[in-house]
């Protein structure tokens, strides 16, 4: 809104120094310093509000009956998402241009997600059911969002001389791959059959594997913050004529204006953490993982990154892949010796190395500097075609 107003007023009166809210740069600062700002002073009454109503953590039956207890957390507030998405929208609704359409799906998908896990947290805290909203209905949230993010990029976002199911990829000397490979077969052009279930799988995917990644103070909002950062630095060579034909990428016009998204993101995560640290003080609950699974993966999507997410998230995914694994050899030993049996102390990852005896901030630390690490070659690799 006030980029808006901004520019019509340098657009009117020409005042001096007004043409700089021109500049994506600019206002990917601003949005992230609004985020942070508003992540901090309104966080702080959030929490109290929090704690006032009694919405607090809730530990399952027989969480502490495994290798690690968390039953002293239990009564700590949750519902603490609800920091990060006021903090991301206003940093977004201020200073991004919203007449851009790829803002608008980025936010929606957003909330959309948000709106998905407060109806679970509210569920498990004012309506005491520990067991949230059913599991059919947040898998049919997350796959309606996905088919929808896929049919609006195909039939409504401008391809600009792409094919609207290209996408980014490292090591290839085109600079990335068309989802539609069936339509020299067929003699019709099917591209976006295919388009559509892979994007709504890595949406859903993406969603739930930083939902279950949320279980340690700081593990998510720290990842997720350095995974976004490095995906800023996507959204911006994509968005930038030359620098996209430098690196031989894929360049959308209007996609600058997800710096400004992607920004706020990051910086409404790390004004989370001043809450979240260890030890937390709020729980951003199934309203700030859902959220922002949704959103990295949105982010990724439009700007034709998707494929990058595996390193860019690689924490996220090794957290989902110690479940998918934990889970199918216990029921598959189960069957076969009559006693479930299990490769990890306990699932997912970061309770395995709790289990181990390795101290609750060290793993989060180590998994932060991992993502780092790793956001740092997914840019490198960004570059080699």
């Amino acid at each position: 809104m006030l980029y808006l107003l901004f520019e019509w007023i340098e657009q009117t009166y020409q005042p001096p120094g007004f043409q700089v809210f021109q500049f994506s740069t600019v206002r990917a600062g601003l949005a992230a310093a609004t985020a942070l700002l508003v992540a901090l002073f309104a966080g702080k009454k959030i929490i109290r509000y929090l704690r006032t109503k009694q919405i607090g953590e809730t530990v399952r039956e027989g969480e502490d009956a495994g290798a690690v207890s968390h039953a002293h957390k239990a009564g700590t507030p949750t519902m603490g998402g609800v920091i990060l998405l006021l903090a991301l929208a206003s940093g977004v609704l201020l200073w991004a241009d919203l007449t851009n359409a790829y803002v608008w799906i980025a936010l929606g998908a957003t909330l959309w997600m948000g709106a998905f896990g407060f109806a679970d947290d509210y569920i498990k805290t004012i309506g005491k059911n520990k067991e949230g909203i059913a599991p059919k209905v947040k898998l049919a949230g997350q796959l309606s969002l996905g088919v929808l993010v896929a049919l609006l990029i195909v039939f409504v976002l401008p391809a600009d001389g792409y094919s609207d199911t290209f996408t980014s990829l490292p090591f290839v000397p085109d600079g990335g791959i068309d989802y539609d490979f069936l339509s020299p077969l067929v003699g019709v052009e099917v591209g976006w059959l295919v388009y559509i279930p892979v994007i709504t799988f890595i949406l859903t995917g993406v969603s739930n594997a930083v939902n279950l990644t949320d279980g340690l103070d700081g593990l998510t909002a720290g990842t997720a913050a350095f995974a976004t950062l490095a995906i800023v630095a996507m959204a911006y060579i994509t968005g930038n004529a030359n620098l996209a034909a430098f690196v031989n990428d894929v360049f959308l016009p209007g996609t600058s204006e997800l710096v400004i998204f992607g920004a706020a993101l990051s910086a409404a995560c790390f004004g989370f953490l001043w809450y979240n640290g260890h030890p937390a003080q709020v729980f951003m609950g199934d309203t700030g993982s859902l959220a922002l699974g949704a959103a990295i993966g949105t982010l990724a999507i439009l700007i034709k990154k998707e494929l990058y997410l595996p390193i860019v998230g690689a924490i996220f995914f090794a957290e989902t892949l110690s479940v998918i694994v934990q889970t199918g050899y216990f029921k598959w030993t189960k069957r076969k010796y009559g006693e479930g049996r299990r490769v990890f102390r306990m699932a997912p990852l970061h309770h395995h190395y709790e289990a181990l005896g390795v101290h609750e901030s060290k793993i989060v630390i180590r998994f932060w500097i991992v993502t780092a690490l790793l956001s740092i070659t997914a840019l490198f690799l960004f570059r080699i075609r």
